[in-house]
């Protein structure tokens, strides 16, 4: 059986998770480049990050948030997903409040932080739930783009029996020259599974959690 993951992941793990029964391969279908960005004041600011990809640029430019909540104007930092809490982690920081999906955060945040402001370092594919539903609520939120991911739509001759995704974009960038016929589709969270409904009518797995455990259980228990 044959699998196809739309980003690297390591050999070793793909062989001690997928065992010798399942051929995985992995392909790239975006790139990211950090956004160059002078740093600013983050004073009175609440943060937010919903990727890695935010997480690693932030800090690249030498943005310096203030986590001593003793202070009066400390940053609280809000983030999506563990993989993007344990990226604040290398860095020092922890984090506010992690949610699991920019929606739910969104309904945090509106039911919860209606006195803070926000900033929304992301990158120019973000999906604009946050910035749909923050203003509507007149909550100060602003987003700062501090990468770009770009779709580089690869095109995949070959036949799989299944294929996984991690991303809205990644979705558009495999489907704009591949077809998603034919194949299990396996999809890590409920914001990249609704992407996947555009191009497909087919069962979609979703991974309960945004993580490979997650997705590695999934893929074992269906295949």
């Amino acid at each position: 059986m044959k699998i196809l993951f739309t980003k690297t992941i390591d050999a070793p793990l793909l062989s001690k998770e997928l065992g010798s029964d399942i051929s995985a391969q992995c392909i790239e279908v975006i790139r990211t480049e950090p956004v160059q960005t002078a740093a600013f004041d983050l004073k009175n600011y609440s943060l937010i990050f919903t990727s890695i990809n935010g997480v690693r640029s932030f800090f690249k430019n030498q943005f310096k948030p203030n986590e001593d909540f003793t202070a009066k104007n400390y940053n609280k930092i809000y983030c999506v997903g563990e993989k993007t809490k344990r990226e604040l982690r290398k860095y020092g920081f922890g984090t506010f409040k992690v949610l699991k999906n920019a929606d739910t955060l969104s309904r945090f945040i509106i039911g919860n932080c209606q006195h803070e402001q926000f900033l929304h370092f992301c990158g120019n594919l973000a999906i604009d739930v946050l910035h749909k539903d923050l203003p509507l609520q007149n909550i100060r939120y602003k987003k700062i783009i501090i990468y770009n991911t770009e779709e580089i739509y690869p095109s995949v001759p070959e036949k799989y029996h299944a294929a996984v995704f991690f991303s809205p974009s990644g979705v558009r960038s495999f489907a704009k020259l591949n077809s998603l016929e034919g194949m299990k589709i396996f999809s890590i969270g409920e914001t990249t599974s609704s992407e996947l409904r555009k191009y497909t009518k087919g069962k979609i797995f979703t991974s309960e959690e945004n993580n490979l455990a997650s997705i590695f259980g999934l893929i074992k228990k269906e295949l």
